[in-house]
């Protein structure tokens, strides 16, 4: 029998933007419906964030064995449990999970129908049994593994991000398709846990300042990490425990094969073309107020291309929030201060505007400022002397982007990203008082070294003089 709802909101996806999303707006009062037809907590959770975060902490912890000898520590080789590991990483997303599930949204007073959902006309969707009129929708059913059209593939077994973690027994070469965040994350988490790795990628961390990327891949490279870079690939075959991978060049043979190349969008069950919804092969068309070709439909995070980020999905989460909860319709999405980062060891971290792109905009009217991790007290006492600082500012002092490779670049990012959201400028920066020794003095000297040449020039020395003459 059809059940048929109405509801102020009715939120498609329940992964961190549509949890967002309906966690706010059911608790300012308003009706209503969440519809998600997977695993609550959507990739993030369960195939994303939380499980690649987990195995790299696993990782790290088997390489500070063979680290040991650098502290006069005697080095051993760890004896790894990859069973256990395995069971550390699910434990860890079942910790999570319980703030994701649906006995919680409905205990905020969200209606939870576990179903996928399709639109049969502009106002209207069915989830199963159940049909939902709402004033407002809002899609944020994220994406899934874009899979390349390599020849073979189809026929070949081979893992995505969605069931790597399923492995109970390390693989004995794992063999990596695509160089971005998702494929080195891998790489290193598998390598320092006993995996032989190769990399196959046309271009390695394309959308990152090629500096920093060079120093990250020496160091992956020196752990033993093997990459095909700027290779074409002819045709893959084979099963679990027999891959063969062929180059123009040469056959990489490996036990297991990792496809990450990008993400598609999921927009498969929804019938977007009933509810007049643009689309196209990136994702749902959506203007900087999130809004689709329907006015009455919102679409947010990976669904609408872009950035595929669980902070953008945050991020977009509270701009729906004010804008259909809070009826501030003039407020729109701008992402000149969202942040990426790459989560290896050393990390790599990004804000704003990289040097080409910055050339490109202002031409020779900006600056740039390094500050190296091996001229930094703290890094050299922790033996992390691996890295990179690199600040992009226009002359006058207003900072346009920054990247940082290096030992929690991550983290050290955050001043640089408050920074540009809050338009501070790099003197701001340059007198901050960092507690020493602390990674995060890269950062003040860094933005101190904007003023080197005009503090050091001969204009300022006659200054000085004529101070000191002065008395």
């Amino acid at each position: 029998m059809t059940n048929i709802i109405k509801a102020d909101i009715c939120i498609i996806g329940g992964g961190s933007g549509g949890l967002s999303v309906a966690a706010g707006a059911a608790q300012l009062g308003k009706n209503t419906v969440l519809i998600e037809g997977g695993k609550m907590g959507g990739d993030c959770l369960n195939y994303g964030c939380v499980p690649s975060k987990s195995l790299l902490a696993a990782a790290q912890a088997a390489q500070s064995f063979r680290k040991a000898e650098t502290f006069g520590i005697k080095t051993t080789e760890p004896d790894i449990n990859f069973s256990k590991t395995h069971d550390y990483v699910h434990n860890v997303i079942a910790g999570i999970a319980p703030h994701d599930s649906i006995e919680r949204f409905e205990g905020l007073g969200v209606k939870v129908i576990p179903e996928y959902g399709s639109f049969i006309d502009p106002k209207t969707i069915k989830a199963g049994e159940t049909i939902i009129k709402a004033k407002r929708f809002v899609i944020a059913t994220g994406s899934s593994p874009s899979i390349p059209p390599i020849s073979g593939l189809d026929k070949t077994d081979y893992l995505t991000n969605e069931t790597i973690f399923d492995l109970k027994e390390v693989p004995e070469h794992l063999i990596i398709i695509g160089g971005g965040p998702i494929g080195l994350e891998m790489a290193q988490a598998h390598k320092r846990l006993g995996s032989k790795v190769t990399v196959i990628a046309l271009d390695i961390m394309e959308n990152d300042d090629p500096e920093l990327v060079k120093i990250l891949l020496k160091s992956l490279s020196d752990e033993g990490i093997d990459f095909k870079e700027k290779v074409s690939i002819k045709k893959v075959n084979g099963g679990q425990g027999q891959i063969s991978v062929t180059l123009e060049t040469e056959i990489i043979n490996g036990t297991h094969l990792l496809v990450a190349t990008g993400r598609s969008p999921n927009v498969k069950h929804l019938d977007l073309e009933k509810a007049g919804i643009d689309y196209n092969r990136s994702g749902i068309i959506v203007g900087a107020n999130l809004r689709t070709s329907n006015k009455a439909i919102y679409a947010i995070g990976d669904v609408t291309g872009g950035p595929g980020f669980t902070h953008k999905a945050g991020y977009d989460a509270g701009i729906i929030i004010r804008r259909i909860v809070f009826g501030m319709f003039w407020t729109k999405a701008d992402y000149t201060s969202l942040p990426h980062a790459t989560y290896t060891s050393p990390a790599l971290a990004s804000v704003g505007l990289r040097e080409t792109a910055a050339l490109e905009k202002y031409g020779k009217n900006i600056k740039i400022l390094k500050w190296t991790y091996s001229d930094n007290d703290r890094a050299k006492a922790t033996g992390e002397t691996i890295g990179l600082a690199k600040v992009i500012t226009d002359k006058k002092g207003k900072i346009l982007g920054a990247s940082i490779v290096g030992a929690a670049a991550d983290e050290l990012l955050a001043v640089w990203i408050l920074a540009i959201e809050q338009g501070i400028k790099i003197g701001a920066i340059a007198n901050l008082i960092y507690p020493y020794p602390t990674l995060g003095e890269i950062n003040k000297r860094a933005a101190s070294s904007f003023y080197t040449a005009s503090l050091f020039s001969d204009k300022t020395k006659k200054i000085v003089k004529l101070l000191s003459f002065l008395g």
